[in-house]
């Protein structure tokens, strides 16, 4: 259930995160700048802009404890961003530091480790850079993981232990990687990975079972469980020393998931709405989706071009529709431009592609509120316990 709808701005939103306190709100807006928002009553206005990157922001992540920014671009390049006071007007302003990423392709993904002592870049250039901060020359740098990936990164998700990493790639396998650092981290505890973890051993390797690209990775609170789904509309639930799970969905694929507690997740994409799953060792399921598309929704009134119980898709599209009859009946609606088979409008709060899911309200393993935003310049948040029936 949607409880609330902001529309951001009128261009696709490809990467979001919020502040600590959830009071700002870090957004690219398919561009080469981080539009910063801040919560001024019951809208999100738009306050700052950081500008350094050349092309086109990727992904953006804030550390909840040090509340430092981190972006990666097609450009190559990532930055931290620090508030400072600046000196002459006192007031706190973000500074950018470059990190010297080592690729030679576009940076295509970023996640703080959870000490937020370590940060992952995922890229084009088959590599994942680990960065660390380097006290004695002030600057941010980087050690690349790169056997075996053979093709371009998507995805990455630290685990809990801070030394483990997830990585989902366009080579159809989702991967879990020691990235331990000797200078910064402390030895991990033997866990269900393993218990021997020099940089770059390879802790589990997993296929997309229809060769699919792996979209979204994501590591369980407990990072005992690792889902992942791919471009083959699929999700998939590894238990490291158990059974692997293969969800296939008759929809349109996911492309970006995250945990609510141990035993369910949200995944959301192509299809436009957040589709929750839950399960255990014994066996996962599709539950429902926290969007209610059965119904006319008030605030829009009727979505007219649909039936009332379709499962929703942009294949469910109006215009869709205009050309599935004028293929098998012979019946053409064009000439009525104003008909209900022309319109548009989809059963769905998100009217396009969502590219980005993240906890909102509670902490790991009790996440109540979720956040989406999508290629048709919105955010909503969702209260993850109001599911709206199975698909």
């Amino acid at each position: 259930m949607a409880l609330e709808v902001h529309t951001l701005a009128q261009t696709p939103i490809t990467a979001h995160v919020f502040s600590p306190d959830r009071s700002q709100l870090a957004v690219s807006l398919n561009s080469n700048d981080v539009q910063i928002y801040s919560r001024q009553g019951q809208e999100w206005v738009p306050t700052e802009t950081l500008s350094e990157h050349d092309k086109l922001i990727t992904s953006i992540d804030w550390a909840p404890h040090s509340n430092r920014i981190v972006t990666a671009s097609q450009d190559r390049n990532a930055y931290v961003w620090q508030e400072v006071q600046d000196p002459e007007t006192g007031k706190l302003v973000w500074k950018p530091t470059l990190v010297l990423l080592r690729i030679n392709r576009a940076a295509t993904h970023v996640r703080w480790s959870p000490k937020e002592d370590k940060f992952a870049v995922a890229s084009g250039a088959r590599a994942i850079a680990i960065c660390s901060f380097d006290e004695e020359n002030n600057w941010w740098v980087s050690k690349l993981l790169k056997k075996p990936i053979r093709s371009t990164v998507l995805s990455v998700d630290w685990h809990p232990n801070n030394v483990l990493l997830a990585a989902g790639s366009a080579d159809m396998r989702a991967r879990v990687f020691s990235a331990y650092i000797k200078e910064v981290d402390e030895r991990p505890a033997a866990s269900v990975w393993g218990s021997k973890l020099p940089f770059n051993t390879i802790c589990g390797e997993y296929t997309s079972p229809a060769g699919g690209w792996v979209h979204t990775v994501e590591f369980s609170p407990s990072g005992d469980v690792l889902a992942f789904a791919s471009h083959d509309s699929s999700v998939n639930i590894v238990y490291p020393t158990g059974p692997v799970f293969n969800i296939r969905i008759s929809s349109l694929p996911f492309v970006t998931l995250t945990w609510t507690a141990e035993n369910s997740l949200v995944a959301a994409g192509h299809d436009c709405q957040p589709v929750v799953f839950s399960g255990s060792e014994a066996g996962w399921q599709s539950v429902g989706s926290l969007d209610d598309t059965t119904g006319v929704k008030a605030a829009d009134g009727p979505r007219a071009g649909y039936g009332g119980n379709t499962s929703v898709g942009r294949l469910k599209t109006g215009a869709f529709a205009t050309f599935r009859d004028a293929d098998t009946r012979g019946k053409s609606s064009l000439s009525g431009a104003g008909s209900a088979s022309a319109d548009t409008k989809l059963l769905t709060v998100h009217q396009n592609t969502i590219t980005s899911i993240r906890p909102y309200q509670g902490h790991p393993g009790q996440v109540s509120m979720v956040s989406t935003t999508g290629v048709d310049g919105k955010l909503v948040i969702w209260d993850v316990n109001a599911v709206a029936g199975g698909r």
